[in-house]
């Protein structure tokens, strides 16, 4: 799910604020502390391979955030795709793989213990794939 902020509900409007909310933006209740991290990758990165002997070959760790710059590109474990771009919050479910053909970034809100497996997972396949 993405969201451009005008596609937003506006919650409140007043002459000095306007604020927009988009309910229901996914839970983080069962996933405990979260992280923020800031992002960027180079045009043509692409996640995929990475993931590779995951669950699905997907990262099951939802992310909440922003694009700042550029566009993500999405697929998920039913087949979908979708196209997260500049300006866009969003919401990544568990069971996704990205690439981005233009230099992006993005902060992302994931759950921190959840998020640090799949980048210590990455890890290992990056040197997997290099060696």
């Amino acid at each position: 799910m993405q969201k451009s902020k005008e596609e937003l509900p506006v919650a409140m409007e007043t002459p000095n604020a306007t604020v927009r909310q988009q309910p229901d933006f996914g839970a983080a209740t069962d996933y405990g502390e979260l992280a923020a991290e800031r992002i960027r990758f180079a045009a043509g990165t692409d996640l995929t391979p990475l993931l590779e002997g995951l669950e699905d070959d997907m990262c099951q760790c939802p992310h909440w955030g922003y694009v700042l710059d550029g566009a993500i590109n999405l697929r998920y474990s039913d087949g979908t795709e979708a196209v997260s771009e500049a300006g866009e919050q969003l919401y990544w479910p568990p069971g996704h793989t990205l690439w981005v053909e233009e230099d992006t970034e993005f902060v992302l809100f994931s759950p921190q213990d959840d998020h640090i497996e799949v980048f210590e997972h990455m890890a290992s396949r990056m040197e997997e794939l290099e060696g």
